[in-house]
C-alpha cells in the first residue's frame, strides 16, 4: 500500500508533510488562543454569553487537527487542488470530476465535524460556573 503522505487519494488524502505541519500549527495556535480567551473571559467575569464566541477558535483548532490527522485539506478539497510538494501553499489541480466530487464530500465532512466540535466547546464554556 502506498503511503497516504505522498499520493493523491480522492476523498482520503490531498496534502503532504509540509501542508500537514502547517495544519498542526494552525490547530495549536487556535487552541492556545481559545484557552487564553476563555481564561480572560472567566477572569474578568464576563457574561457567559461571550463564551459562545469560543466557537470560532475551537472550530479552527478542530479543523487544523482533523486536517493533519486525515492528511486532507478542506479548502483544497473544495477548490479541487492538492499539494504533496516540499513547500506549503503550492498546488496542482485535480483533473477528474469524480475525484473532485469525492474531495468536496470529505471537505464538507471536515467542516461540519469541526463546527460541531467548536459548538460543543462553546456550549461547555458557557456553562462553566463563575
Amino acid at each position: 500500500m502506498t503511503s497516504q503522505r505522498n499520493q493523491l487519494i480522492p476523498g482520503v488524502c490531498n496534502i503532504g508533510r509540509a501542508e500537514i505541519k502547517q495544519r498542526l500549527r494552525i490547530g495549536w495556535a487556535s487552541a492556545i488562543f481559545g484557552v487564553v480567551a476563555l481564561a480572560t473571559l472567566i477572569a474578568f467575569q464576563t457574561v457567559p454569553a461571550w463564551r459562545l464566541l469560543l466557537l470560532f477558535p475551537a472550530s479552527l483548532a478542530a479543523t487544523g487537527y482533523m486536517q493533519a490527522a486525515w492528511h486532507f485539506c478542506a479548502k483544497f478539497g473544495l477548490k479541487g487542488v492538492f499539494n504533496f510538494g516540499p513547500n506549503a501553499g503550492k498546488t496542482d489541480t485535480v483533473e477528474q470530476a469524480e475525484f473532485r466530487r469525492q474531495d468536496r464530500h470529505t471537505a464538507l465532512k471536515i467542516i461540519g465535524l469541526s463546527m460541531l466540535a467548536g459548538a460543543v466547546v462553546a456550549a461547555d464554556a458557557y456553562f462553566i460556573p463563575l
